[in-house]
């Protein structure tokens, strides 16, 4: 199975009542699939994977892996923060269908060799190809490129890195594993079409803007550099709005997704950065200029 390519991190929509929207999974999958995305991801940072119960959690994955019917490949991030609770996790994702995994770092964090022995274990647990949520720069914990091939050749179906990291940091992270794992690049499609020219084997952007993320993917595998840098343009100004940190990517990029996709607007699941007036205003403008999304 090719694992490769453009997955979207969905979106938690909650109702006024704090429940999750099961219908808003549906939309989002179906949008997702109808653009030509490769795969659908969930439970990561953008899904408020931390504001969820284990309850909510398990949901989300079994909607999602209803919804996408075997169409696609559905990468589920795995967020308990301590070992056994992640083993039990990843063992439910697998038996309900996933295809590949994305391990985020403990809580409290641990570096070196504990962070090494840690997601060993957990990818050990199961037989499905798993990832590595290597984000300092958003978790404040991370591996070097010589201890990730050292995680690889302790648990050999470590194969993936989800980075949020520039593009100039991502090429030395893919020159460094030397092909032996996978690279992925998040941050919303944040310096997209330079993560294409640095060698990444996918993304994982946002719902928002997932239409031009995989017309973009595809201009630039076909070596259309000039169509991908004309549809970028259009991309970059929702991008740069929302990537200004995760509190406003969950409170615009949520409410642009929404726009875009014909739903009502997530209520609010505290902690979270309150909907300011102009900002609105300004997310109402983007996803007005970008149109409403398929499916």
């Amino acid at each position: 199975m090719d694992i490769a390519g453009t997955y979207p991190m969905l979106y938690a929509f909650f109702d006024a009542s704090g429940a999750l929207v099961r219908e808003a999974v549906t939309r989002q999958v179906n949008a997702a699939l109808a653009v030509g995305a490769s795969g659908i991801a969930c439970l990561g940072l953008g899904t408020e994977v931390a504001k969820l119960s284990l309850a909510e959690r398990r949901q989300i994955i079994d909607w999602v892996i209803a919804d996408v019917r075997g169409r696609a490949p559905v990468a589920v991030t795995i967020a308990d923060g301590n070992v056994p609770d992640m083993i039990e996790s990843a063992r439910y994702a697998e038996r309900a269908g996933a295809s590949w995994l994305i391990l985020q770092p403990p809580r409290p964090p641990a570096s070196g060799a504990d962070l090494i022995r840690f997601f060993a274990s957990i990818a050990q647990s199961v037989s499905l190809p798993c990832g590595i949520q290597n984000a300092p720069e958003f978790l404040g914990i991370g591996l070097t490129s010589a201890e990730l091939l050292s995680l690889h050749a302790e648990a050999p179906n470590v194969t993936l890195v989800k980075a949020e990291a520039s593009a100039v940091a991502v090429a030395r992270t893919i020159e460094a594993v030397k092909g032996r794992m996978r690279v992925f690049n998040g941050r919303a499609g944040l310096e997209l079409t330079d993560n294409y020219r640095a060698g990444v084997d996918g993304m994982i952007p946002g719902m928002e803007t997932i239409d031009l993320q995989v017309a973009i993917e595809k201009a630039m595998r076909a070596g259309e550099d000039e169509v991908a840098e004309g549809l970028y343009r259009r991309l970059l100004p929702t991008v740069t709005f929302i990537m200004q940190g995760l509190p406003q990517l969950l409170t615009y990029g949520k409410l642009i997704a929404a726009l875009r996709l014909g739903i009502t607007p997530s209520a609010a699941r505290l902690p979270a950065e309150p909907l300011s007036a102009l900002g609105e205003q300004w997310a109402l403008r983007l996803a007005r200029e970008l149109g409403p999304l398929p499916g």
